[in-house]
């Protein structure tokens, strides 16, 4: 190809929207900001932006996700892309979806204020703008997939959480009910939890014991193939 065909040939523009997954004592949740701009203003839609020259998708992803949520060094996986011809009425643009998991309680509530976001139940999401709703169906199966073969969930909650809440938390996920023993055992049985000498005195008369997550261990027995099996 010589260099001046690039010229013949159709410019399109590539943006970039992040399904944004965080946990609270309540459950999962989704990060939705208000559109403040046409078309679709005041409706409900994903965050995102455009690739600029200079970057690559990764890194285009997480300026995305810092200007909203303050937060550096966040989980996210490339998820999908989305080229339908008429999926943006203003011009021809493809976006690349990216799922990102974030522990509530640690992101800039006032950024989160500022660009007019919210935080929604799973149950009682509103209706977002173009094909939002399907970049968010197809966020939700892979991180129900990733959380059946690893601990993926772990980046949702806080340093230091108890047992109950992890429960909780891939309840949240996966939207079943677990059975607390074999939970328990087959979370054990991985050895990536380091059981801490405090408790959580708010859940219980007697409390529940705080654990933090082995970071190092875990990424020692992905090397190795094992796999977490809920």
């Amino acid at each position: 190809m010589a260099l001046n065909d690039y010229n013949k040939e159709d410019k399109v523009l590539l943006a970039l929207d992040c399904i944004i997954f965080g946990f609270d004592h309540e459950g999962l949740k989704i990060l939705l900001i208000k559109r403040d701009f046409e078309p679709e203003r005041g409706k409900w839609s994903l965050i995102g932006g455009f690739l600029k020259e200079e970057e690559t998708l990764d890194q285009a992803a997480i300026r995305v996700l810092h200007r909203l949520t303050g937060l550096d060094n966040i989980f996210m996986e490339q998820l999908y892309t989305f080229s339908k011809i008429d999926r943006d009425p203003v011009e021809r643009t493809l976006s690349v979806a990216y799922y990102a998991l974030i522990d509530i309680a640690s992101h800039d509530e006032k950024l989160i204020q500022k660009f007019s976001a919210k935080w929604f139940s799973l149950k009682e999401l509103p209706n977002l703008i173009f094909d939002h709703d399907q970049m968010l169906e197809k966020a939700i199966a892979r991180l129900r997939r990733r959380a059946r073969s690893k601990p993926i969930g772990f980046e949702l909650l806080p340093e230091k959480f108890t047992m109950p809440q992890l429960q909780k938390l891939y309840e949240s996920i996966l939207d079943e009910k677990l059975d607390k023993r074999n939970f328990i055992s087959r979370v054990n049985a991985l050895k990536i939890l380091i059981k801490l000498d405090q408790k959580d005195m708010q859940v219980s008369k007697k409390g529940a014991y705080l654990y933090r997550f082995d970071e190092k261990k875990y990424h020692q027995k992905v090397l190795e193939g094992f796999s977490f099996k809920i």
